[in-house]
């Protein structure tokens, strides 16, 4: 009986113009690990050679594999350790009544200086109860609904920030003169309110910042979705 680790050769007698076998494998179920049959050319004086190797089995599993390298369980806590991390945010795209972009200036964060209202959601939190909450604190405005998704943005981790971001972006509408010109902002957070023609904005924003708002001007006007995995953190 041959070993799994043992690679026999064995002698097939057969004439010199024997053809060659065309490689064969073990059946489900044979002992061992599959081996796999290749067979050789004739040589001038004995008849051909049929070579059996053995393949190897992984010696050890990845996580998220049992034993024998066969798919396995982890305890969830366990399981957790291995997958992604991620913050999520949720924010909404206002504009006033000729469709020119409403955002914050934030007093915390020079990398990005001009912001959507919005904000990281609490533990709980489903996306749009994050967005009405974020507004309701940043401009005292509290949209009634119902949701209507514009954009689902993702950021890749970077230097500002060690994980991953994903965030949803809603339509909170068309704000009056009146209703801009009451908004309270935070001052611990935020210092203006500034509203401009999407064109005007480039200049005063990252380039991953203003695409992300771009897209969301763009899927307004034709009510497609956006989806936006470009936006990142410092790397500008």
């Amino acid at each position: 009986m041959t070993e799994p680790n043992e690679t026999p050769n064995h002698t097939v007698p057969g004439p010199r113009t024997a053809p060659l076998h065309a490689p064969t494998v073990d059946p489900p179920g044979a002992p061992g690990p599959p081996a796999v049959r290749v067979a050789g050319p004739s040589d001038a004086d004995g008849p051909a050679l049929m070579r059996m190797t053995r393949l190897e089995r992984p010696t050890a599993p990845s996580p998220r594999e049992g034993g024998e390298g066969r798919p396995g369980w982890l305890p969830p806590e366990q399981y957790a350790e291995t997958v992604l991390k991620a913050t999520a945010f949720a924010c909404f795209y206002f504009t006033d009544e000729d469709d020119r972009p409403l955002q914050l200036h934030s007093v915390y964060s020079p990398a990005h200086p001009w912001q959507l209202v919005g904000g990281t959601m609490d533990p709980g939190e489903r996306p749009w109860q994050t967005a009405v909450r974020e507004c309701e604190e940043e401009t005292g405005i509290t949209p009634a609904g119902p949701p209507r998704l514009l954009a689902t943005v993702y950021g890749l981790p970077g230097a500002e920030w060690p994980y991953s971001t994903i965030g949803c972006v809603f339509d909170g509408g068309r704000l009056t003169a009146a209703q801009i010109r009451g908004i309270a902002v935070q001052p611990e957070e935020h210092d203006e309110v500034r509203v401009l023609p999407l064109a005007a904005w480039e200049a005063l924003m990252p380039r991953r910042d203003f695409a992300r708002l771009s897209a969301l001007a763009e899927a307004r006007r034709t009510g497609t979705a956006a989806y936006v995995d470009n936006w990142g953190w410092g790397d500008e």
